[in-house]
């Protein structure tokens, strides 16, 4: 009786296609809006409403460079995870199942999520 081992398998050389990083990345990007992006931001918006005062705070704190990588990731995993968010609702629909568009679709997911954080994240900076 000969029993097959399992093969090992080194996960740093797997190379994974653009769609499953693209898939993996929506998922990252969710988990980071919600644990941080929504508390952090209902913390903020009630500190600016509270007064005057808080609103001074919310202010030098939003201005401080750190905050404003932190606002930038965040951007960047809103937008990443909406237009991945599209791309697997039109899947959904069986649209661009194909190899090919499934993989022009996951890249231009990547890139218009990139593009959008530069053009946004410099209007915020």
């Amino acid at each position: 009786m000969n029993k097959t081992r399992p093969k090992y398998l080194d996960l740093t050389e797997i190379k994974l296609p653009v769609p499953a990083f693209v898939s993996i990345l929506h998922r990252v990007s969710g988990v980071g809006l919600y644990l941080i992006g929504i508390p952090l931001g209902l913390y903020l918006f009630q500190m600016s409403l509270a007064s005057e005062e808080g609103y001074r705070q919310f202010g030098l704190i939003a201005d401080h460079g750190f905050v404003k990588l932190i606002f930038l990731g965040l951007l960047w995993a809103f937008l990443h995870h909406f237009c991945a968010g599209i791309r697997f609702l039109t899947l959904d629909l069986h649209m661009g199942e194909e190899l090919q568009r499934a993989r022009s679709s996951s890249m231009a997911v990547l890139v218009v999520s990139l593009v959008l954080t530069v053009v946004l994240g410099v209007q915020l900076w």
